[in-house]
């Protein structure tokens, strides 16, 4: 059982909810019939394109609208997406297949399999040294591809952590929640190398995102955001998000940090400087949407989620309620 930190009172934080609104709201829901769970949702910057990991196949929706573009098969397990968008190509990481699926980003033709490490989840493009990079849950590893080629080139270890979210400073540093350790894990992308480990202060890292600008890391933890410097790693600021906190995204333009809360809500932190951040909303969603994506164009967020059924009376402490059937849904959250 994780502890539970709190690092403001309830009052205080209903009086930032009653003062300062960051407009966003449920805008539209899109409906997929399709079975099967679902882990990141991904937003191709590169097109209107968004791809849903879903149970054993990637879903293809028109973000505008949420009519269906198609989908990726054969992708059991799947956790993330990725885009190499000047080579046209885009990767989806199969957790229980341990490879990575290349396809045509214009038709969603399968170009290949990748084979990397155990259980990849995270998947993402770096730009500087323009690799995809998986990171091996229960492998402990990050897979590094060359999408030129579509080879594996380097496997860097990160001493058998269970890996969650990787991100980039643009500038040959990666960085990675070791959620098990509770810390996050810095990495040079050329040679292929750990160069720190930096503690939390809080528990069970899942989510990630970056300001490369101000060089701030946003890590989710158990009911908290953790802001930390990411050229030291001297944590700035820790802030309350809710329950069954996941997933993280960031907006460059407008300067906000989201947390998605599988209770059914999204914090809403404003980055005011490098070193000062607030809570400005905590933005009603639906239980179990837990991760998110930005359309950094426009500014909307997609969460998907799911329908459930009521837990029984007699249901045992912490079990989770079966979904229903076909219900699979993506909220589009925007201002």
């Amino acid at each position: 059982m994780k502890k539970t930190m709190l690092f403001l009172s309830f009052a205080a934080l209903c009086i930032i909810n009653a003062t300062a609104q960051s407009g966003y709201h449920v805008s539209k829901i899109f409906h997929i019939a399709s079975p099967g769970g679902w882990d990141y949702p991904a937003s191709d910057p590169g097109s209107n394109k968004l791809y849903l990991s879903h149970g054993s196949q990637v879903n293809i929706l028109d973000k505008t609208s949420g009519d269906s573009l198609g989908f990726i098969p054969n992708t059991t397990g799947v956790h993330g997406i990725a885009f190499a968008d000047a080579l046209g190509k885009g990767y989806t990481s199969n957790g229980r297949l341990n490879n990575v699926t290349v396809f045509d980003l214009k038709t969603g033709n399968i170009l290949g399999q990748i084979a990397v490490g155990k259980n990849p989840d995270w998947i993402m493009y770096d730009p500087f040294s323009k690799r995809i990079v998986t990171s091996n849950h229960t492998g402990g590893d990050l897979s590094v591809i060359d999408p030129a080629t579509d080879q594996v080139v380097a496997t860097v270890s990160l001493d058998g952590a269970k890996l969650e979210t990787v991100v980039s400073d643009h500038a040959g540093k990666l960085f990675v929640n070791a959620e098990d350790k509770n810390e996050i894990v810095a990495v040079d992308i050329v040679a292929n190398k750990v160069v720190a480990h930096w503690p939390l202060g809080a528990e069970g890292p899942t989510g990630l995102a970056i300001d490369v600008k101000t060089n701030r890391l946003f890590a989710t933890c158990d009911k908290v955001l953790v802001v930390m410097d990411a050229t030291n790693g001297k944590v700035v600021a820790t802030l309350p998000t809710g329950d069954g906190t996941d997933g993280a995204a960031f907006d460059p333009s407008t300067k906000l940090v989201f947390a998605s809360n599988g209770e059914g809500t999204v914090t809403v932190i404003q980055e005011v400087s490098a070193n000062e951040f607030k809570v400005i909303d905590n933005v009603k969603t639906k239980r179990g949407a837990r991760t998110i994506t930005i359309d950094e164009k426009t500014h909307k967020l997609f969460l998907p989620t799911a329908d459930y059924e009521p837990l029984p009376a007699d249901a045992a402490k912490g079990a989770r309620p079966k979904m229903i059937a076909g219900s699979f849904q993506v909220l589009v959250l925007e201002k």
